[in-house]
This record gives C-alpha cells, structure tokens and sequence, in this order.
C-alpha cells in the first residue's frame, strides 16, 4: 500500500474568491501607479517633486493595501492558515533585521518565495503585507515607505504561487531564479518610490518634474545604478543561495505541514 502522494505546485491555504481577486488587481494596479507616476504623468499634469498632488500616491497606496487584505480575510483564512501564517510571518520579522547594515544581505525573502510557492497565491500575498508589517514593527522602520515594501513583498509571496508545477531539481532551480530576479525586482520598484522625493542627489539623475517619460527614465536608471546596484545585486544573490540551500528541507516541510492541514478538503457534515 502506498502512501500519499507528495504535493507539486501550490495549495490554496487562503483561497481568492472572486471580489477578492478583483481587490487584489485593482490594489496591485493603483501600487504600480503609485510605484512609477514619475513616469507615466503627462509634462503639464503639474505633479512636481514635493507637491501636495504627488504625495496622494503616498497616503492612498496603504488605505488600499488595507481593503485588499481586509477582502481577502473575508474571503477565508481558518485557524490553521492563520497559524501557520503567524509562524511564517514572525520567522520572516526575524530574519529581516540580521541584514542591517550589511549591504543587500536581506534574507527573509526565502520565506517569502517557499511560503507562497507551497500555500498559493493569496497566502503568498498575506506573507508578504504581514512579514515586511512586522519586521518594521521590530526594526522602527515605520514610515510613508512602508506600503511600498508592504506592497513589494507581497508581490513577491503571490506571484511565487503563480509559478508553474515542476518537482525534483527543476522546481528548486526555477525557484532559485525566481527568486533573485523577485528579490532584484523589488529593490528596483523600492528605488522607483524613494526617487521623486531624494534630496541630495546630482540634477543629472534626480527626478525632473515636467520632463518626457523617456528623459526621466533615462534618470532613474543612473539614479538605480548609481545609488543601488551594490545593494539590489547582492539581496538578489543572497535569496537565490537561501532558495537553493533551504529549498528541498524546507518544501518538504510545508507542504507535510499543507497536508496535514488539508486546506483543500471539502467539509461534510453529515453524519457517517
């Protein structure tokens, strides 16, 4: 007699219901918005660098995060996902502080990327807000920059339940790449937010108010090279290393915790 088949794939331990899918699109939509509006604002739409206009960016972006999460809670998270959420979570809050003042060296996104990779997309999504939540708790990281990070790592937990089936050393090395280029990705999009507001930067890179998208974007990338390629290279280093070494003790782990969780078990109550 044979035991259980191994898990592939995701879980869906925080299930997207319909409305919640939508909240989560129209919340990731406004987020790329709110990301890269220095580059998507017409010349003589009047958003300048410190304006009053460009900061609603800043001030809507966590009031939305907050309905997203709030639709998704509704759609259902039971006790087990929340546990298990909580362990995640509080392992992610930890892990993030022991890359303070060494440049790039962030490993909590491993948690991220093998969390959303075994329990799927919505709860990749709750890992990411929830993680980068509490770790700026820890670390008095709070501030208007904390609904970008919030944002960023939660992308990163959902699109790692989007990835497709694949098991043995094939899923290990699709996660590892994953992951350096998520990890990369995110560094870049934090850069994107911090831009427009950088103070102290030469003119030839900082952000220029009225100037063509093609212009602009030319600053922001010497902007990014300049002031964090020695950052964004090594996190995307680091998380394909902790990817690789941790993933198939780590996958194994998850996804017995998964099975016995049996998020995906149909509920009967009728008697037998």
């Amino acid at each position: 007699m044979t035991g259980p088949r191994p898990l592939r794939g995701s879980v869906s331990a925080v299930r997207l219901r319909p409305r919640s899918a939508i909240a989560v699109g129209l919340v990731s939509a406004a987020g790329l918005v709110a990301f890269g509006w220095p580059l998507v604002v017409a010349p003589s739409a009047g958003l300048t660098q410190s304006g009053p206009a460009s900061w609603l960016f800043v001030a809507l972006l966590p009031l939305l995060l907050l309905v997203a999460l709030a639709e998704i809670s509704e759609g259902g998270v039971d006790a087990k996902a929340v546990a298990l959420l909580g362990v995640l979570g509080a392992i992610g809050a930890a892990l993030r502080p022991l890359g303070t003042g060494v440049a790039g060296f962030e490993p909590m996104f491993f948690v991220l990327v093998h969390g959303g990779r075994v329990l799927g997309r919505g709860f990749g999504y709750l890992l990411g807000s929830v993680t980068m939540f509490a770790s700026a708790l820890l670390t008095a990281g709070m501030g208007p920059w904390l609904p970008f990070q919030m944002l960023g790592a939660a992308w990163v937990g959902f699109f790692a339940g989007c990835l497709p089936r694949l098991g043995g050393r094939g899923e290990i090395v699709m996660l590892s790449g994953y992951g350096a280029a998520a990890a990369f990705i995110y560094g870049s999009l934090q850069d994107l937010a911090l831009w427009p507001f950088a103070t102290g930067v030469s003119t030839s890179i900082a952000y220029e108010p009225g100037a063509s998208v093609t212009a602009n974007l030319g600053r922001f990338v010497a902007f990014d090279l300049a002031t964090s390629l020695g950052f964004d290279v090594p996190r995307a280093v680091t998380t394909a290393v902790l990817v690789a070494v941790t993933g198939r003790p780590v996958l194994l782990a998850l996804r017995r915790a998964a099975r016995r969780a049996a998020f995906e078990a149909p509920v009967d109550f009728r008697r037998p």
